[in-house]
């Protein structure tokens, strides 16, 4: 059922009503568990893309929190031996992301915010301190045609997840799974329209 509001949006996908993304959201199952910690700040954010990937993937689960005091079963998971938990950050320690083999299961954890806001969730839980840190190849350009990214190869939750995912498993779905993130995109910039989104984002370095 639509969330009741001034303007009606999609319990699902969180959009408006006129422009749900539903019929673009995949239902994908990597045997990579996903988990996506989001700052609480972030959550009702217009262009939540951590919440499309964590629709688009039947074996990824969100949390919103600042601490994961709050949550204990959340910190029994991540320190469970039997599974291969990494953090999906850039710190200066962060190993290149590889599908290495590994008998246990495997569960990637990404960080959802500004970056100020996800090193604070970092410094704030140690938890995930205490978890190895992975990163993406360098050289990748987000497809975040709206959003002025803090520093080059930034990308958003979903571009993250998905190049992380189509890194650990060869000939995943790559482009099913952003599609409702371009759709997305694409609305926002048909709704400012062409002038001004040339203006404030096409023309900037």
């Amino acid at each position: 059922m639509p969330q009741a509001s001034s303007r009606q949006r999609c319990a699902d996908c969180f959009r408006p009503l006129s422009h749900c993304l539903c019929h673009l959201i995949p239902k994908l199952w990597p045997d990579t568990q996903v988990l996506v910690i989001q700052h609480p700040d972030e959550s009702s954010h217009a262009l939540n893309t951590a919440r499309l990937l964590v629709r688009g993937l039947v074996n990824a689960h969100l949390l919103v929190t600042e601490s994961l005091d709050e949550h204990p079963e959340w910190v029994a998971r991540l320190t469970d031996v039997g599974w291969r938990n990494e953090l999906l950050f850039p710190g200066p320690g962060a190993a290149q992301l590889a599908p290495e083999a590994d008998h246990r299961p495997r569960r990637l954890v990404l960080l959802d915010g500004t970056w100020r806001k996800a090193r604070k969730l970092l410094y704030l839980n140690p938890v995930l301190q205490a978890l190895p840190q992975v990163r993406l190849a360098g050289g990748l350009v987000s497809r975040y045609r709206i959003r002025k990214v803090p520093e080059v190869g930034a990308l958003s939750t979903i571009e993250a997840g998905a190049e992380a995912l189509a890194v650990l498993h060869p000939g995943f779905a790559r482009e099913q799974l952003l599609a409702p993130f371009d759709a997305l995109i694409e609305g926002q910039i048909q709704a400012m329209g062409q002038r001004r989104y040339q203006r404030n984002y096409q023309n900037k370095p």
